[in-house]
This record gives C-alpha cells, sequence and structure tokens, in this order.
C-alpha cells in the first residue's frame, strides 16, 4: 500500500466528513452540520492529511503557533487502513512542521487512550475542558 502525506493540501468538507464516518471520531464531530465542519477546516493552520492515490485515508487537523504549543485537535484514520502505522506517521510530519521546543498535545479520544502511550507520547493529567460557559462559575 502506498500512502502519500502532504502538508496543507486544500481539502474539502465532504472528504473530511466522509473520513470521519469512517472513524470513531464521525460519532463525536459535527458531521451533520456542514458548516461547522468547514469552519474546522477553515481555521485548523496545521493539517497533515494521508492519502491513498486519491483518497483522503488520514489527517491530523491542529491548531498552532508553531513555536510553543500545538494542539492536534483531529487525528483520523480510516478503519480501512488503521493498524498500518499512518496515525503515527501522521503525528511525525506533523511535529516535523514545528520549531524546535514546541510541544504537540491532544486529547485522546476514549478508544484510542492506549494508543498514544505505545507510539512514544506522554500522558499528561492535567487537562480541562469548558462546553457551556453557564458552567463558568
Amino acid at each position: 500500500m502506498t500512502i502519500r502525506y502532504a502538508v496543507n493540501e486544500h481539502i474539502t468538507s465532504t472528504q473530511f466528513i466522509d473520513l470521519l464516518k469512517e472513524t470513531t471520531l464521525g460519532g463525536r464531530r459535527p458531521v451533520d452540520d456542514a458548516e461547522r465542519i468547514q469552519g474546522m477546516l477553515d481555521h485548523a493552520n496545521l493539517m497533515v492529511t494521508a492519502w491513498q492515490d486519491d483518497r483522503l485515508v488520514g489527517i491530523a487537523r491542529s491548531v498552532t503557533d508553531f513555536h510553543f504549543c500545538c494542539y492536534l485537535s483531529d487525528l483520523a484514520v480510516s478503519e480501512k487502513v488503521q493498524a498500518t502505522g499512518i496515525g503515527k506517521e501522521l503525528i511525525r510530519q506533523t511535529f516535523l512542521q514545528l520549531k524546535p521546543g514546541c510541544k504537540l498535545n491532544l486529547l485522546a479520544a476514549p478508544q484510542a487512550v492506549n494508543y498514544y502511550p505505545k507510539i512514544g507520547l506522554t500522558r499528561h493529567d492535567s487537562a480541562w475542558i469548558l462546553d457551556d460557559i453557564s458552567a463558568l462559575k
């Protein structure tokens, strides 16, 4: 299987949605809201994609300043090609775009919690999430 990796290559919202639906992320991303999906693509400033011929099979979508931190917000690999090293390579290619000393951060999907330590990421126990402004005290 030949996989081509690309940095910041344009993808359509349909390609992104189709990929998400082939992963466990599809259930936790707004795949039925084209405007939000397009906004996610438009405002990410680092995207590494994996292609099998002309088919999108993986993505690492990040928001970063390139110097201090990079939040890898979506790491998705089609279930049809998982366990072939694509996810690890997407992370590697993302990290190569960052300046020395920049840290890559991500929140693991529940199904992927055990994957990240296997490829060398270090667990961090102090992540916090606010998803409803009324919860702010």
